[in-house]
């Protein structure tokens, strides 16, 4: 039991094996015996095997059970259409690759549709090998049926899973952490010797809790990677969050005894500090959705401040405390807004992104979901997304396997695709990796069915092994790895195939024949078909964003400062940065069939990348340092009219040249697939002007921009435990404060 808990410390494997096991036994035994149908026992079984095993549900008990009643039409239509084109090879080797194709591309649209997938894909593949006879087809409707309602009871009754913390209570953690954090802050400006203590003693949580809400640090089932809008909003959130954090450890740094305008800007913090403790009350369920005027109206009285002040004469340092408070109450505003789209508000008015610059950056909280979903389904449509790569390496490899198993005449050919199903990976490495472990256990487990075959056990014999092997075998997976799980898994085929016609040891033959073409077919496309995975595209759209974030970073300094008219640089950054998104959040839902695996990899990973100096990109850190040049870069040009800063055009554009530089060296860094290291450029020595008046404090707004981005952009090589990360300028607070 030690050993179990270390593994399993909830036991949501033995108690998903138990349910799978009871359901599909069940079903299996009533049909077969009590109703004496076997045409309906094998699809009561592998009813249960395909949405309790191969499926991967998220969220409750309750939402899983309802997951399973909606997807009841869809599994009558895969298998009356799997009976029906069983008739010939090629019709049903067609509709292997359509369907193949199409359940495995639906999964764009989130955790939940892509962890059906490969489930819905045996669903079909079982009935469409010989014998043609849709005379069956209300008996196999009736068992998968029965299975999956029988599957839908045992969610909620039979050792339910315990419900995982919901990503918003993550989010209200992270958040809370954030408002007390900024509070601390503006108790330090107004005066409270003790504020940057409490600062530094309230960081490290509010950095454990940030970093909670990283893709890598949560199950891939519980991530917010869906098309709907709660999801898009919940992810925009979180990484503004992540920015708030760092902008907080800026101001730790700020020297506020001189400040100009630290009045004025003690209040705009403390009113961030409590809309954001709003909006964290929100997300735990202790308050009302949090109200974006709040901070529009402490910004303005913070503006109408600062033009009551004079800035002339004034270094340019003392401007630069006020120029991030506005930059964290900007961004509180953008930090709310996605919050109550979270909530369900659907904003009262159109998006006032103009249209030459659309798309804007909460483009999808003016959308229903069923365009936002058609909208991913479309933008994916495209041999550069990573969706697009696996579904058709997948349909491929299955329509290839059908096609053979018709051609070769094989008596039990679905296990053909059933291998493929289960040992093909979105690169070919890690198909090759899977490879060893899965063809071992199918020769052992085939040997072991083979000697009890010849033995020539009494039937009962087998009714009475079948559920002990199987609720091994189901357990196996997660615990053991691939290799156990075939293993035991070849054994509950020969069980079951034992009582529903006469074999004898020649099955545990045909079964290892069948597992080794499948891994063959399995391993060569996923050779010739984007082998890289969708680790090589994200690498390719990530680069492209960052490129087109360069060039927001030139074009912004350009307008204000040169006074060109905007070009296409925005928009293309936009767009860029959607795509990046969307190929970040499909890479996100690329997950294992077994959790082990994944661990085993990611630990070989990492220790790799140590001893070659490498690290994997921070892609949350890499999609946020994109965002914040495109987003900063709006409100800095509606604050100022196009070349309104032309006598400090000098000092600007040699600063925004140094930060657009780094920029493009990360970008072209993550396009080689190469560690992303900035090179060390610096800029000459900037003298800066201080007679431009109101100007001054837009100035200001820019270089607090600047700077803000050059630490982003260095926050992304790779852990956030690294030189540039959060975690090291936390410390570095903490020795500040000591």
């Amino acid at each position: 039991m030690q050993w179990l808990r270390r593994r399993d410390p909830q036991l949501l494997a033995v108690r998903r094996a138990a349910r799978v096991t009871l359901v599909a036994c069940l079903g299996f035994y009533l049909c077969r015996y009590a109703l004496d149908r076997p045409a309906m026992a094998p699809y009561a079984l592998f009813g249960a095997v395909a949405l309790g095993v191969l499926s991967q549900i998220p969220g409750s008990p309750r939402q899983r059970s309802r997951t399973l009643l909606a997807v009841l039409p869809v599994v009558w239509v895969l298998v009356s259409l799997g009976t029906l084109l069983s008739f010939s090879t090629v019709a049903a080797t067609a509709g292997m690759f359509v369907l193949g194709f199409a359940v495995s591309y639906a999964g764009v649209g989130g955790p939940r549709l892509a962890g059906l997938a490969a489930g819905m894909q045996l669903l079909y593949i079982l009935p469409c090998f010989p014998p043609y006879d849709p005379g069956s087809l209300p008996y196999r409707l009736a068992g998968v049926t029965f299975a999956i309602l029988l599957l839908a009871v045992s969610e909620v009754v039979l050792w339910p899973d315990p419900s995982p913390a919901p990503y918003r209570e993550k989010l209200g953690a992270a958040v809370g952490a954030l408002a007390g954090c900024l509070a601390a802050v503006a108790d330090a400006w107004a005066g409270d010797a003790r504020g940057r203590e409490r600062l530094a003693a309230l960081l490290p949580e509010a950095t454990d809790a940030a970093d909670a809400l990283r893709p890598s640090r949560l199950p891939p089932l519980q991530r917010p990677a869906s098309a709907g809008r709660r999801d898009r909003a919940y992810s925009a959130a979180a990484g503004t969050a992540r920015l708030l954090l760092g902008r907080s450890v800026d101001l730790f740094f700020t020297d506020e005894r001189d400040a100009v305008t630290l009045p004025a800007a003690t209040r705009l913090l403390r009113r961030t500090a409590e809309c954001t403790a709003a909006a964290a009350a929100w997300l735990r369920g202790d308050g009302p959705l949090p109200d974006t005027r709040h901070v529009v109206e402490a910004l303005s009285d913070f503006r109408a401040a600062r033009m009551n002040t004079d800035p002339d004469g004034i270094a340019p340092e003392r401007l630069r405390l006020g120029a991030l408070a506005l930059a964290l109450g900007e961004w509180t505003k953008t930090l709310i807004f996605a919050i109550r789209i979270a909530g369900g508000e659907q904003p009262g008015h159109p998006d006032p992104t103009p249209a030459a610059a659309q798309p804007g950056p909460f483009w999808y909280a003016y959308r229903r979901t069923p365009s936002l979903y058609w909208h991913r389904l479309k933008e994916n449509l495209t041999p550069r997304s990573v969706a697009f790569q696996g579904a058709l390496r997948l349909a491929a490899a299955l329509a290839v396997a059908r096609l053979l198993a018709g051609v070769l005449d094989l008596s039990h050919g679905f296990w053909v695709l059933l291998t493929i199903l289960t040992v093909l990976r979105t690169s070919a490495a890690e198909t090759r990796s899977a490879l060893r472990p899965a063809l071992a256990g199918t020769v052992a487990g085939s040997l072991v069915a083979a000697a009890l075959l010849v033995t020539g056990m009494h039937p009962t014999l087998y009714a009475v092994v079948l559920p002990i092997v199987m609720l091994f075998g189901f357990a196996a997976g997660p615990l053991l790895g691939i290799g156990w799980s075939q293993a035991l898994f070849t054994l509950v085929i020969a069980l079951v195939f034992a009582q529903v016609t006469p074999v004898d040891w020649r099955l545990a033959e045909v079964r290892v024949l069948d597992v080794v073409l499948g891994a063959a077919i399995g391993v060569l496309i996923g050779l010739f078909a984007w082998p890289r995975g969708g680790a090589g595209e994200l690498h390719r759209a990530a680069g492209t964003f960052i490129a087109a974030a360069a060039g927001v970073i030139r074009e912004t300094v350009e307008v204000m400062a040169d006074g060109h008219a905007p070009g296409a640089a925005m928009p293309r950054a936009r767009l860029a940065g959607q795509l990046a998104e969307a190929s970040f959040a499909l890479y996100q839902s690329e997950r294992d069939q077994s959790e082990r695996d994944q661990s085993e990899r990611d630990q070989s990973e990492r220790h790799q990348s140590e001893r070659h100096g490498e690290a994997t990109p921070d892609w949350q850190a890499t999609l946020v340092a994109g965002h914040h040049a495109v987003r900063g870069a709006e409100a800095l040009v509606r604050s100022c009219p196009a070349g309104g800063l032309l006598p400090s055009v000098t000092p600007l554009t040699a600063a925004a040249a140094e930060v657009a530089a780094r920029y493009d060296d990360a970008a072209e860094a993550l396009t080689r697939h190469e560690p992303v290291v900035p090179s060390p450029v610096t800029a000459e020595r900037l003298v800066w002007p201080t007679d431009l008046g109101q100007d001054l404090y837009i100035i200001a707004d820019l270089r607090v921009w600047l700077d803000g981005l050059r630490r982003d952009i260095g926050a992304i090589r790779g852990r956030p435990e690294g030189g540039d990360g959060l975690r090291a300028r936390v410390a570095q607070v903490a020795d500040g404060a000591a």
